[in-house]
């Protein structure tokens, strides 16, 4: 898939949003998340990041290390976290988030960065804190051809 015609589509629920994949900031960690897609899982209340979910990954392996990372990203900016003091993760901010795991602050990828549906992060949110985990799924999309 080239990075010209390539989305990323995540569903939270019925909540629907597209994300720009982070190809030039990013590079090795786009092209991993890519390599994993589709995920499919649990969307979890962050419990030490703040207005952000989570959606944890185990001891899954993503042959990446720290590229374009941050612990402070902004709603609808997602990071890959790699394995390292904490497990594999994908953070996915709704509001104000400083990254961080029972060890401390992390830093996480940031990869993706929400395109269309940021309107729905303060539902996403409500969602995590007051429904508790929501299924997720990141697939891959291509757009159509240019007419």
């Amino acid at each position: 898939m080239s990075g010209v015609d390539s989305m990323i589509q995540i569903t939270v629920g019925n909540l629907e949003f597209a994300a720009r994949l982070e190809r030039e900031r990013a590079p090795r960690t786009a092209a991993a998340l890519l390599r994993l897609l589709p995920l499919r899982g649990s969307l979890l209340q962050a419990r030490w990041s703040g207005e952000s979910a989570w959606m944890p990954l185990g001891d899954l392996e993503t042959g990446v290390g720290e590229e374009n990372a941050t612990d402070q990203p902004t709603p609808g900016q997602l990071l890959l976290y790699p394995k390292g003091i904490s497990e594999t993760e994908i953070l996915f901010p709704y509001g104000q988030t400083v990254f961080a795991s029972k060890f401390g602050r992390l830093r996480g990828n940031h990869v993706l960065t929400i395109a269309s549906g940021g309107e729905q992060l303060a539902e996403l949110g409500r969602r995590v804190v007051w429904e508790g985990a929501q299924p997720i799924a990141i697939l891959a999309v291509s757009a159509p051809p240019p007419s």
